[in-house]
């Protein structure tokens, strides 16, 4: 049997207005599907009908007159990104982002609101396969101290920056790197059926998070914390605004090789 790890992976990521995924607006976005005879990209740059804040442009280079005058229309290229990622997931190609949960909630409240189906709709039923090296280094590294920004990753795991960070399809790039330096550490991860492996992140996810929120109200934060459910919760929230330094994940965390079965999705405790 062809491990996952051979590929088709399907790499996506966003620059945006910024965080919050229910009003925010996609400024670029970039697809990279690599598998082993090699990579191949697109990205969109999009008008996204609203102005750019500055702070923002700060991080990603594109401002409001660039993204009017040069970006296409968003109906355009959401309709494209949503199209290719449901036909990935239809054909069982694991759609890989970093902190994939941002990305995809914010592509959905695009699709929504420009009243295109979105991916879930056009599957028929939940996001998957998705794999977000995120969600993976935190459980098989959960007491490591440090940021976990996209950029430390690439130190950690050694990954040669080929090009500046915050440009989606460099970012993309980066991602399918910084996933298979994962899998060299941690095998395991690459023995599992993506239907487990899937499975293990909404598991992980769902103990970080109880834990980040547990480290929130001790220590006297109000707000509503992270969203327990993985990669797509019923109710999308901003899910980039949360502490760079995090507290370890509780031990409850199972190790990979005792994921829940395939087919038997966790039940989350709670949707934000």
């Amino acid at each position: 049997m062809t491990a996952w790890t051979d590929g088709p992976l399907l790499g996506f990521d966003t620059e945006t207005t910024g965080v919050d995924v229910s009003h925010d607006r996609i400024v670029t976005a970039a697809l990279v599907r690599r598998d082993r005879s090699g990579t191949e990209v697109r990205t969109w740059l999009i008008n996204p009908g609203v102005p750019i804040p500055a702070e923002a442009s700060a991080i990603h280079g594109i401002s409001t007159e660039h993204a009017r005058t040069h970006g296409v229309e968003p109906v355009e290229a959401l309709e494209e990104i949503a199209a290719a990622i449901a036909q990935a997931m239809r054909d069982g190609v694991p759609v890989v982002a970093y902190n994939a949960s941002f990305d995809l909630c914010l592509l959905e409240a695009e699709l929504e609101r420009h009243g295109l189906p979105t991916v879930g709709q056009r599957l028929g039923g939940d996001l998957v396969p998705v794999i977000d090296p995120l969600v993976l280094d935190r459980a098989e590294d959960r007491y490591r101290r440090g940021k976990r920004k996209l950029v430390d990753l690439c130190g950690v795991y050694q990954v040669v920056d080929t090009g500046q960070l915050h440009t989606a399809d460099v970012d993309v790039v980066a991602t399918l790197d910084v996933l298979e330096r994962i899998v060299d550490r941690f095998p395991h991860l690459g023995a599992l059926p993506l239907s487990e492996l899937h499975d293990y992140q909404v598991t992980a996810h769902r103990a970080w998070a109880e834990a980040f929120n547990a480290w929130r109200t001790e220590k006297g934060f109000t707000g509503e914390g992270a969203v327990t459910a993985w990669p797509v919760p019923m109710t999308r929230q901003s899910t980039a605004d949360t502490p760079e330094v995090l507290p370890p994940a509780p031990e409850v965390l199972p190790p990979a090789h005792q994921a829940a079965p395939a087919g038997q999705p966790v039940q989350d405790t709670l949707i934000a």
